[in-house]
């Protein structure tokens, strides 16, 4: 039934990436019947068909009035300064409440669990297998370790380098997501040049490489949402944007007459970006410039 569980949360992380509700409530079939992936009022998350735990959640609240990756994620920061494990919260303080205890179990007895860890407000990225590797009733939290996202063989990562290695995957996939989800959040859900509004066609494209450590922060002010088309475009400096925000199409492009796709490249010349809701959000423009000299010199 666990595997049965893994397997389509793993469909579900394919097929849409990060995870709400919608795609969560119906849970999954095992032997004809539905079981349930998470309670929605609780974190911590044993089916009444199985033995042990089968998720814990971590939720990021819908700051009134502000827009969510204003406020510091505190399971995040606690994801990227540590090396091997995080600690998880117990669920209120009182460690012998079925939920802690269901923590403590799956500690003992050493099982998977799915986590899934919010990016946004009613949004998660699936993170599995996560083992509960400690359980401390006196500090009420539990300590968690993740294994590899795809092995097949469950068992608890036991060395430090293991322990380690998973975690840095870890960090990579939420620095992805994270910057992913800010930078969508900002723009509406719309691409900053075609106002394309489907997600699965939307990456977030950052203006400096992240390999930039002075520049290439995953900061919403180094990022715009772009279709495919445009992030390539876009990355390959076919397109460029000025520091006042407006559109540049490479002249190898306009001199060009190769259908209706190509000439909707070319109508992009000479106008303007897409501006996030908030100033704050704006396109840095000491970054858009330092590309724009990129597009330039690749003319």
């Amino acid at each position: 039934m666990r595997l049965a569980a893994f397997e389509r949360v793993r469909l579900l992380t394919d097929l849409h990436g990060t995870l709400t509700a919608k795609e969560l409530s119906p849970g999954f079939r095992f032997e004809g019947e539905r079981i349930p992936l998470v309670n929605p009022q609780r974190g911590i998350f044993k089916p009444r068909q199985m033995q042990h735990l089968l998720s814990i959640k971590t939720v990021v609240p819908r700051p009134g009035g502000r827009v969510w990756y204003d406020d510091q994620l505190m399971a995040h920061s606690q994801i990227f300064e540590n090396d091997e494990s995080v600690d998880y919260a117990f669920m209120g303080t009182n460690p012998n409440a079925a939920d802690n205890q269901w923590l403590r179990e799956a500690f003992e007895s050493h099982v998977p669990v799915i986590y899934f860890l919010g990016v946004a407000p009613g949004r998660y990225q699936a993170l599995m297998p996560t083992f509960i590797a400690g359980w401390d009733g006196g500090a009420l939290t539990a300590k968690l370790v993740f294994g590899l996202p795809d092995q097949h063989d469950v068992a608890t990562p036991q060395g430090a380098v293991e322990r380690r290695y998973a975690l840095r995957l870890v960090k990579q996939r939420l620095h992805q997501t994270s910057f992913r989800e800010a930078v969508i959040a900002a723009y509406s859900g719309r691409c900053a040049v075609s106002r394309l509004a489907e997600p699965v066609l939307l990456d977030a494209a950052h203006i400096i490489s992240d390999r930039d450590e002075l520049l290439g922060q995953p900061v919403v002010q180094n990022g715009m949402p772009l279709s495919k088309l445009h992030h390539a475009a876009f990355d390959r400096h076919l397109i460029g944007i000025d520091p006042d925000y407006g559109l540049h199409v490479a002249e190898r492009l306009l001199v060009q007459k190769d259908g209706p796709m190509l000439e909707a490249l070319k109508r992009l010349d000479g106008s303007r970006i897409r501006l996030p809701r908030r100033n704050e959000d704006f396109p840095d423009r000491d970054r858009l410039a330092q590309r724009f000299e990129l597009f330039k010199a690749a003319a």
